[in-house]
């Protein structure tokens, strides 16, 4: 089991640094120069290329690539990220100002996928052939497929616009008004959850199918234990190892669907950050939001890998 850790933690270092690699020079390969985002549009059509070397200067971006990419990288280590080139703001503290609120998004987004899609998987996978399993097994085709923008201005047209139930956009703390606040996560979270529900259900239906199958299960029946101990005790645990594949690729679809979820509906969390950084080229921002978010996203997939041994006790790791 150590050795096990220890290899897969060095993995991560590896892909981390691979990761930062990609974030810093795609970022260079963009269109657009940053240069003109921090001068007006006059001044750029008056400013003389000695006049725009001089802030290029002062910016450190007319050094080479790999120079930039050393600084910026130490910098990383230090929990400094750097400036922002259009406001001139800490990109550190940003990043925490919005990150709350992305994860509060997507962890109730998480949730409510496991909530929802684990138990319609199952009940489906017992309910084999009957209107209950075309039912969820239809839903879960229809989500697993459905755009999520598309979904957004739907109920926002129905519950927000005709029915009036719901706010259309925006974000208040929970802090500062609960009830506030829930009202205006309730059409975001599932617009979030919709697809990783759907996916989590087929998951947990095709698991469960397989596990019914086993010969323990069997015995678990011709001792007449009732179904719901036999399903609950014996093939729960052992159905959910490939479902926790999902909580990694659930979250990464979470965290990238935010992006587009956020700007539709005016949240100021992290996606809608790394949309208007994209928009006026500011590099830094680009770089620190893809980063952190990346980072989520290993730190996840490295804990259910370990979260193997503790689900089935079969699992060895050399």
């Amino acid at each position: 089991m150590t050795t096990y850790i220890i290899r897969r933690l060095a993995q991560s270092v590896i892909v981390f640094f691979l990761i930062t690699i990609l974030i810093f020079f795609i970022m260079r390969l963009l269109p657009g120069d940053p240069i003109y985002m921090i001068i007006s549009r006059a001044a750029s059509e008056t400013a003389t290329e000695m006049q725009l070397e001089k802030i290029r200067h002062e910016y450190g971006l007319d050094r080479p690539m790999i120079v930039q990419y050393v600084d910026w990288l130490g910098g990383v280590f230090r929990g400094d990220f750097g400036v922002s080139i259009l406001t001139n703001t800490d990109i550190r503290e940003e990043i925490f100002r919005r990150l709350p609120i992305t994860l509060h998004l997507g962890i109730l987004a998480l949730i409510l996928s496991f909530l929802l899609g684990i138990p319609a998987g199952i009940i489906s996978a017992v309910r084999r052939g009957t209107w209950i399993d075309t039912v969820v097994t239809s839903l879960a085709n229809i989500g697993i497929t459905i755009p999520q923008f598309w979904l957004a201005y739907v109920l926002m047209l129905v519950l927000a616009l005709k029915l009036h139930w719901l706010p259309v956009f925006g974000y208040t703390s929970p802090f500062d008004n609960f009830w506030e606040n829930t009202r205006q996560i309730i059409m975001p979270v599932f617009c979030l959850a919709v697809v990783t529900i759907a996916g989590v259900a087929r998951q947990a239906r095709s698991s469960m199918l397989e596990v019914i199958a086993q010969d323990y299960i069997r015995t678990a029946w011709s001792k007449g234990l009732t179904e719901r101990a036999v399903i609950i005790k014996h093939g729960l645990k052992n159905s959910l190892i490939p479902i926790m594949v999902f909580l990694g690729l659930g979250l990464s679809v979470i965290v990238g669907g935010s992006v587009l979820i956020e700007t539709v509906f005016v949240i100021p969390g992290m996606g809608r950050m790394a949309v208007e950084a994209m928009g006026n080229s500011d590099y830094p921002v680009i770089q620190g939001v893809v980063l952190v978010i990346a980072i989520m996203v290993l730190l996840t997939n490295l804990l259910i890998d370990l979260s193997y041994g503790w689900l089935d006790p079969r699992v060895q790791y050399r």
